[in-house]
């Protein structure tokens, strides 16, 4: 199934055009839900599923600066590290556990993904794929790294540390006992929904994807 991405004009409260992906998350938290945000930046989804889902949310955020933006807007949010601050938190203390962009930027993705499968039923992860066809072919003409739309930095600057593509993720999951129950492929300004992992056709043509993982039972 295909729909067409949301505008700029129709994002709620502070959501840019260029992340569309926060608004497709938002579909995927159940009312109510008890919500951490790893990575939150200034609060955007979160203040965006409380207003939406009426959710209890909380935040995880490196930069002071974003924690200070995020409390002023009345946000729970604390500083800390996913890398190494994950541990505080109590088993299966969260329905959901979202990664929204952040994932590719820490320095151990495996055990931050460990953690979030111990303290919530679901995670959410949504990443940029290093597949894009796009990516191969920039690489492949130029000789350098590739800069795309999601990928806009230089190779000396750039957050992302552990860049992969969406075959990488997959086996990752697979490594850690996890079940892919839904994906959500971004390509050309669209969404396709999936019920399965995407394939190597998908891991073509996509530009990001959104996971929605659970713990294989």
């Amino acid at each position: 199934m295909t729909d067409a991405a949301s505008n700029t004009q129709s994002a709620p409260g502070n959501i840019s055009a260029d992340r569309m992906d926060l608004l497709l998350i938002s579909d995927l938290i159940t009312e109510g839900a008890r919500v951490l945000d790893i990575g939150c930046g200034g609060g955007d989804l979160l203040a965006l599923l409380k207003a939406a889902k009426n959710i209890d949310g909380r935040g995880l955020e490196i930069s002071q600066r974003n924690v200070n933006a995020c409390v002023s807007r009345g946000l729970a949010v604390v500083q800390g590290n996913a890398d190494t601050d994950l541990q505080q938190y109590p088993d299966a203390g969260f329905d959901y556990a979202i990664l929204s962009q952040t994932l590719q930027a820490t320095q151990k993705p495996e055990d931050v993904l460990v953690q979030l499968a111990r303290i919530s039923r679901n995670i959410v992860v949504s990443i940029p794929n290093f597949g894009h066809w796009r990516v191969r072919l920039s690489l492949l003409a130029s000789g350098r790294m590739p800069r795309t739309h999601t990928l806009d930095a230089e190779w000396f600057n750039t957050p992302n540390i552990h860049l992969c593509t969406l075959l990488d993720f997959n086996d990752l999951c697979v490594r850690l006992g996890l079940t892919i129950d839904q994906c959500i492929l971004m390509r050309n300004g669209s969404t396709h929904k999936l019920s399965r992992a995407p394939n190597g056709r998908d891991n073509l043509s996509s530009e990001q994807a959104i996971y929605l993982l659970s713990k294989a039972r």
